[in-house]
């Protein structure tokens, strides 16, 4: 494992201070929670929101999401759908859920306010070691350095480390390098300063090494070989999986929609258009007739097409095939789902839904009229 030597960490500390803060001061975007003094709800709520989601994603939700909850007793007073209301699209729904939940102990607990001790902050729902280091770094100002991604390809590049940084030793090892750079007298300054260096200059591909601040120290550059760190062991391919969803029409022209239950999945409270996974032999007509039968207890008519939707999770991709659909036989029941809610196209900005259910309800927007149940079963009666 790698482990540099005090007098490489005493130059490394040196560049830190003369090269790469005055470069941060310098180029730092102009970012809605980089305000002076940071209030720490802001913090907090922007290194949620950051996590697995681009800059550029986040500051729209996080106006939105500061004008309706401005507090976090605001936040933990109001109905979870609003919450995830507010999330819709931002995916990773469980940051939402987390967020609330930890709000509500702040008011039950902390008056209301994020506790400036370490210990207390990490025990929070959602708050992990690099949330937790980042909060009272920025909003606290003490001497604990954050680690994510970006930190990671820096150290590797400027310190030409060979070792695996998918593994947790790895990561360990980072994390005691990021706490040795780190000065106590400016530790929010520099950890946003790695960051934004990993994010602006030390991207995964073809970083800008030329106006790089830290570049004269930096081991792979020197080595010319900036590209070949960090180490990582190749991504297994991940699974992909075929599943339909129904557009279930009544004779109302309203369209069913269904709850997903609250301790159910990443998607957990949210609404969807009906349906699940294609199991082997099925077409995908069989198989929205079959989910809806597990899910809701109906007998469905399985009619045309509307669209397929791609979709990346974290862990899988789907193809999402949805087809119109009416009832035979039955009502619809909660076996599978917390809820449902026959509704008009109009009506589903009321409820929060997952991404690919929005790209549904965009195709659905597409249509040249509202859609109507004669329209696509015309011997329905």
């Amino acid at each position: 494992m790698f482990a540099p030597s005090p007098s490489a960490l005493r130059s490394f500390r040196t560049a830190i201070r003369r090269s790469l803060l005055p470069w941060f001061a310098a180029h730092a975007r102009d970012l809605p929670w980089r305000i002076e003094p940071r209030p720490p709800y802001h913090v907090w709520v922007s290194e949620i929101m950051l996590q697995q989601t681009r800059v550029d994603t986040v500051i729209p939700y996080f106006h939105r999401f500061l004008a309706r909850f401005p507090t976090p007793a605001a936040l933990a007073e109001a109905p979870l759908q609003d919450v995830l209301k507010l999330w819709e699209g931002l995916g990773y729904y469980s940051r939402a859920r987390q967020l609330q939940k930890a709000a509500r102990i702040l008011v039950e607990k902390h008056g209301g306010e994020l506790p400036a001790d370490p210990v207390r902050l990490a025990a929070l729902p959602g708050l992990g070691p690099y949330t937790t280091a980042a909060i009272a770094s920025l909003a606290f100002g003490l001497p604990l350095a954050v680690l994510d991604g970006n930190v990671m390809r820096v150290l590797a590049r400027l310190f030409a480390v060979l070792d695996d940084i998918s593994l947790p030793a790895t990561r360990n090892a980072f994390q005691r390098l990021a706490d040795a750079l780190l000065p106590a007298d400016m530790p929010g300054a520099v950890n946003e300063a790695w960051m934004e260096l990993g994010a602006l200059i030390c991207t995964p591909r073809a970083p800008q090494c030329g106006v790089c601040p830290m570049h004269r120290v930096c081991r792979a550059f020197k080595q010319n070989a900036v590209d070949a760190y960090p180490k990582k062991k190749k991504k297994e391919k991940v699974p992909h999986k075929i599943v339909g969803a129904a557009v279930i029409l009544n004779p109302k022209n309203q369209i069913l929609i269904a709850q997903r239950c609250a301790e159910k999945g990443m998607l957990a409270g949210l609404w969807e258009f009906p349906g699940g996974k294609q199991e082997e032999g099925e077409t995908i007509e069989e198989c929205i007739a079959r989910e809806l039968k597990e899910e809701m207890g109906v007998d469905l008519e399985v009619g045309p097409h509307l669209v397929s939707v791609h979709h990346a999770y974290s862990h899988f991709t789907i193809t999402l095939h949805t087809h119109f659909a009416r009832i035979l036989r039955g009502r619809p029941q909660h076996l599978e789902c917390a809820d449902h809610a026959w509704v008009t196209p109009d009506q589903f900005a009321l409820y929060p839904f997952s991404k690919a259910d929005l790209d549904i309800i965009r195709a659905l927007r597409a249509l040249p009229s509202p859609p109507r149940l004669k329209d696509y079963f015309p011997l329905s009666g």
